[in-house]
């Protein structure tokens, strides 16, 4: 099957087959899928403040997306997003508290950023360094680590960093200005009145790293060690590579990328460090990874996708009787069958049918 057919058509067909059946238990819900599906577009795109709130979902999940592809492509399965973006934040946070106002925004974003860097790196390579040196089952291990980073995170939160006189595990406000700028905050200046929405500049962030993912992997010679590590461990130590290596540090990098949740969620909106700032985003990566071939393009577009799922499912709670938004976790596992466990499945039918036309234009 040609390149472009296993990039393009495979994951639009596996998106429709997925759309279809969860049309299908809307109908099940007594329902109708069409209209259901246009509360969702409208959310996402139409209601005030609905693409802001799309596109600050989309932001985190580029980097969760980047982390789980960056440790694809070393043949190993992070599912510790979750935990690394945890880790993250509390790396943000810690630095935040610390220097309080006495940076400029100038200075405090770049440190901030390596600070959620190292923080999440740091948390992924202890189970990336588990496998490459004793064999510890990487699957096993960062699912582990998603556990003992919120455990953490809720101590010290309980027991340290709560802010005086509050209930809720919650630490103190971040000093204002090292508040990232919010977008509808910059359109004002030129004189568009938006809606208050989440949306900042992590996005650009996020973009960025989009771009450097595909550098990194694609443009230099580290990166093509490492697409061979993933293809051949013994077609590497043959080239003089050394895969335990190039495995530790892609799940350091993962790891990093993971991290950067926290510059969005948190410095970015919250403004504070708080429990279930990264939920859900660490698995979702998993999909948004799988559905865009590990490809930055790819994972972009597909986190699109996953925050237009995520902000038009929280118009069906309104709209509809029968339905809530957890049907949208529907439609992601079964977004993810599709594009992971059942991806093959379409395979054969399209590439006959790629055969036939192109045997029908070859004949006339």
């Amino acid at each position: 099957m040609p390149y472009w057919a296993q990039v393009t058509v495979i994951p639009l067909l596996n998106i429709f087959v997925a759309l279809a059946l969860a049309g299908c238990v809307v109908l099940l819900l007594g329902e109708n899928p069409f209209k259901a599906m246009a509360v969702m577009l409208q959310g996402a795109f139409v209601y005030p403040g609905g693409l802001g709130f799309t596109l600050y979902y989309t932001t985190n999940l580029i980097f969760t997306g980047l982390c789980v592809a960056m440790a694809f492509h070393a043949m190993q399965f992070n599912i510790g997003g979750e935990g690394q973006a945890i880790i993250g934040g509390l790396g943000v946070a810690l630095f935040l508290l610390f220097v309080g106002d006495s940076l400029p925004l100038i200075i405090c974003l770049p440190l901030a950023v390596l600070a959620a860097a190292a923080a999440g790196g740091a948390w992924a390579f202890i189970p990336g360094y588990l496998y490459a040196k004793r064999g510890s089952h990487i699957v096993i291990t960062t699912i582990m680590f998603n556990f003992i980073a919120a455990a953490v995170l809720q101590y010290l939160l309980v027991n340290v960093l709560i802010a005086p006189g509050q209930m809720s595990p919650q630490s103190v406000k971040f000093a204002e200005r090292t508040h990232l700028p919010q977008i509808h905050e910059l359109l004002a200046l030129v004189g568009i009145e938006t809606e208050s929405t989440p949306l900042n500049i992590s996005l650009f962030l996020a973009l960025a790293a989009a771009v450097g993912f595909w550098f990194l992997i694609w443009r230099t010679s580290w990166g093509y060690a490492l697409r061979t590590v993933g293809q051949s461990e013994r077609a590497a130590v043959y080239a003089g590579i050394d895969p335990a290596r190039m495995t530790v540090q892609a799940m350091a990098i993962s790891g990093a990328l993971a991290g950067m949740v926290g510059v969005n969620a948190l410095m970015g909106d919250a403004h504070r460090i708080l429990l279930g700032f990264a939920t859900g985003y660490g698995f979702a990566g998993i999909g948004v990874a799988l559905m865009g071939r590990n490809h930055p393009l790819g994972i972009v577009l597909a986190a699109a996708l996953f925050g237009i799922l995520t902000q038009g499912g929280s118009e069906l709670n309104f709209e509809f009787r029968n339905i809530t938004r957890d049907l949208v976790i529907v439609i992601q596992g079964l977004i993810i069958l599709m594009v992971g466990a059942l991806s093959l499945m379409l395979d054969p039918p399209v590439a006959r049918l790629i055969a036939l036309v192109s045997r029908r234009k070859e004949e006339t």
